[in-house]
């Protein structure tokens, strides 16, 4: 027995287009620009600026694993 496809239930107007993107489609470009982002920040620097001491922890022991 054939599986029966997914109709849309509406159209969009004429002259437009709809784009549906998934959650991970803009969640790991997010989360790779932040990761890059971290890699250009020295730990001393985040640390002085964020007022959260855990910060400048997170960002040392990142850059310890990171080969030099």
């Amino acid at each position: 027995m054939p599986a029966r496809t997914h109709t849309r239930t509406h159209r969009p107007a004429e002259g437009t287009f709809e784009v549906r993107l998934p959650w991970w489609a803009i969640a790991l470009p997010a989360l790779a620009f932040a990761g890059l982002l971290l890699l250009i920040v020295e730990p001393g620097q985040a640390h002085a600026a964020a007022g959260d001491p855990a910060i400048g922890r997170l960002l040392g022991r990142l850059m310890a694993l990171l080969p030099a």
